[in-house]
């Protein structure tokens, strides 16, 4: 199984930035839980991190041709407003695709509640802090 989680801009930021939001643990603390959640899964799990939404567009066509059965996205900023992402998300229709926020997006500001790249995920997950990332590959191993 060949899984590609995206994080879009800041998530490199974890621990650094708004840490009552985002919480205390670093990004090398979610790439180790990525990478055990691979370990116990016996999946081939790739994550990509970019802050540039043209990075991220490339990736994601990238995976239609290597073999990549799943994508996890976590946008960032990009949910709000990025309809190349959107587009390039639903592009890929051959795999199932979960978008993850960290925080509960509904009980922040208003624009942070509109997602206009979940309509071209499968399955959005928010508020579950770095656990719904563990959550987002359980689904996309269960559709695959």
């Amino acid at each position: 199984m060949k899984i590609l989680v995206i994080n879009g801009p800041n998530l490199n930021f974890l621990g650094i930035r708004e840490k009552a939001i985002y919480g205390n643990q670093d990004y090398q603390y979610l790439l180790d839980l990525i990478g055990k959640k691979a370990e116990d899964t016996d999946s081939d799990i790739e994550v990509f991190q970019s802050n540039h939404e043209g990075a991220i567009i490339d990736r994601i066509q990238d995976a239609y041709f290597d073999g990549t059965q799943g994508i996890v996205i976590n946008p960032g900023a990009f949910t709000h407003y990025s309809y190349a992402i959107h587009d390039a998300l639903a592009s890929v229709t051959t795999m199932p695709k979960v978008e993850i926020h960290i925080s509960d997006i509904t009980s922040r500001e208003e624009f942070r509640k509109i997602s206009v790249t979940a309509p071209a995920c499968d399955k959005q997950i928010y508020g579950q802090g770095l656990d719904g990332y563990l959550q987002a590959i359980d689904y996309v191993l269960e559709k695959v």
